[in-house]
């Protein structure tokens, strides 16, 4: 069996000739995809999670990038991959799922599956600044204060298990510590976020192109994005299999939350739903000869 390796800070797991390409959220990293990738690769997927460009770094080079930056770092590795595998399948966290939604809908010819995880088209889960302060928003981010303004997000920074959130809170914290590579950044700056609202609406125009089989997973106390997002997606795409999987005791980052077990679970049956789906006909057909 081949081992976990990495490429800078991507993960890829070498198994079988279907290969699922992971995308970490904007402002995460590729680690807290770590869960899902070994769940995956259990179940005999070649699975990689490249780094965004401009993630895993530092602020100043996040700064740099746009939402084309982040989605080039995919099509990239969906190049390498496809060297690898003949079917790929996509599944992104937050803003990374809907990276994988654009890749989707942009190439119905080589991703075959999608599962989202807290795709967010909105920002209005319970943790989110009240209507109030986000009339100051547009200000922020539209005119130059996004160079220097940021969000910093308070607790539960998307997580509701307590261990988990307080080992990022003591990170978050502590002035000399600065993990990017494995909690990503603690702040999220005012000309990123414009680049999330530039990438949603890019999205929102394409989700009509979306025609793979799809799976949406999202948290019924998402802290984020409420299940308004969820329902939404399902509502706009074109896909024939639409599946959703919605998850209480949890929040926003499910891929590493309370139940990322069942997550990760759900994820990887719905895959090896699909990969015998497009065996059936070879299976007939050898039978048949």
């Amino acid at each position: 069996m081949n081992s976990m390796t990495t490429n800078q800070h991507g993960l890829f797991e070498k198994r079988g000739k279907t290969g699922v390409l992971l995308v970490h959220g904007i402002t995460g990293s590729p680690a807290e995809m770590r869960p899902l990738v070994r769940k995956l690769a259990a179940q005999g997927f070649s699975v990689s999670c490249p780094q965004l460009a401009g993630h895993c770094s530092n602020l100043a080079d996040l700064k740099r990038t746009r939402w084309t930056d982040w989605y080039k770092s995919l099509e990239r590795a969906m190049e390498s991959l496809a060297e690898e595998c003949d079917t790929i399948f996509v599944s992104g966290l937050s803003m990374g799922a809907l990276l994988a939604l654009k890749l989707a809908a942009n190439h119905p010819d080589r991703v075959q599956a999608v599962a989202t995880l807290s795709a967010t088209f909105f920002y209005d889960g319970w943790n989110i600044p009240h209507l109030r302060q986000r009339f100051l928003l547009p200000l922020a981010i539209y005119s130059p204060l996004r160079y220097f303004w940021s969000y910093h997000e308070p607790p539960p920074y998307g997580i509701k298990d307590d261990r988990i959130r307080n080992m990022i809170a003591a990170v978050y914290q502590n002035s000399s510590l600065s993990l990017p590579e494995k909690y990503g950044y603690s702040e999220f700056p005012g000309v990123t976020i414009r680049e999330t609202f530039r990438l949603i609406k890019d999205v929102k125009r394409e989700l009509a192109n979306l025609v793979a089989p799809l799976l949406i997973v999202h948290a019924t106390e998402d802290d984020m994005a409420s299940v308004k997002n969820a329902t939404f997606l399902a509502s706009q795409v074109s896909s024939a299999d639409v599946d959703t999987f919605y998850v209480d005791d949890t929040y926003h980052v499910l891929t590493l939350d309370k139940r990322k077990d069942d997550v990760a679970a759900r994820v990887a049956e719905f895959f090896l739903r699909i990969r015998a789906a497009s065996l059936e006909p070879v299976t007939m057909s050898l039978s048949g000869a």
